[in-house]
């Protein structure tokens, strides 16, 4: 395991279940939301601002970015538009219209302007979980059965997905049509996590391919080559990250999201930074986030 690197608490508000992170180069603002507590955050970034807080209506799980005036957010029931200046709201498409105890969870956009995007019931109930494909207003399901889907990461050129379920804990890739983001196989096991410490959660893909994923119940950040091989590993300083994307003028750090979901009352008085956001600089370069496509 890496020594502790450079790690910034970027906001000392805490999250129940901090999850989404999101980055606007044009604004230098980082994005993420507490999806228990249907807030959203939003924050410059190098700066001693506090976050603005949005309470929403609904509970939002993934922020992506459309276009400089608008958001996509996935949401309890479906998919929705934010316009960011005034916070108006108005659904996209809906998903899972007959899972009405299910929610959103884990979710990227490919290069292609899709979003692959999970849900899951809102008790953690088994296989009632699914990813889906978001072309434009086209919702196809692309695979079933899952707990707690999450891991949701492309490789570079796109033609790589990469996703988990965190409840059992095998990291999966799948070849995938770069053009469109959609399967053109089966997927594989990229890396088996089973019987290891904490779950692997949110990722994120950096410029030379790795991918970064948020250990949940581990305190720390893992990282996997395209080969299927844990490289690295470095802590946080708490012990449940949930989400990293990367974020800063030049990409170099990952922002990370956290939750103290699950946590009695010792178990946060033992985890000083539960719940909070940081920025952890891990010595790479990422790439931007692709824009969702309303017209895809």
């Amino acid at each position: 395991m890496d020594c502790l690197q450079h790690v910034r608490i970027l906001s000392q508000v805490r999250c129940r279940l901090g999850e989404g992170p999101s980055y606007d180069p044009r604004t230098n603002t980082a994005w993420w939301v507490d999806i228990l507590e249907a807030r959203l955050f939003e924050m410059p970034v190098g700066t001693a601002q506090k976050a603005l807080v949005h309470v929403l209506p609904i509970q939002v799980s993934d922020i992506a970015a459309i276009d400089g005036a608008h958001q996509l957010l996935s949401a309890e029931d479906g998919l929705y538009v934010r316009a960011i200046r005034d916070g108006d709201i108005r659904m996209l498409c809906p998903l899972e219209e007959d899972m009405l105890g299910n929610r959103s969870n884990d979710g990227r956009v490919h290069p292609s302007g899709a979003l692959w995007i999970g849900t899951m019931d809102r008790d953690a109930a088994r296989g009632r979980g699914a990813i889906y494909h978001v072309a434009g207003t086209r919702v196809r399901r692309l695979f079933g059965g899952l707990t707690v889907p999450s891991g949701i990461s492309f490789s570079p050129d796109g033609a790589t997905g990469y996703f988990v379920d965190t409840e059992v804990g095998v990291l999966r890739r799948v070849a995938l049509d770069p053009r469109t983001g959609l399967p053109k196989g089966p997927p594989e096991t990229h890396f088996d996590h089973r019987g290891g410490d904490g779950g692997i959660d949110g990722a994120a893909v950096d410029a030379e391919g790795l991918i970064w994923t948020a250990r949940f119940g581990a305190g720390c950040l893992d990282a996997y080559s395209p080969a299927g091989e844990r490289v690295r590993t470095v802590p946080v300083p708490m012990r449940q990250p949930t989400c990293p994307t990367f974020a800063g003028c030049a990409l170099d750090r990952l922002l990370v999201t956290s939750a103290y979901e699950g946590m009695d009352e010792a178990g946060r008085a033992a985890d000083p930074e539960h719940g909070r956001t940081i920025l952890v600089d891990v010595g790479a370069r990422g790439l931007l986030e692709p824009a969702f496509r309303l017209g895809a």
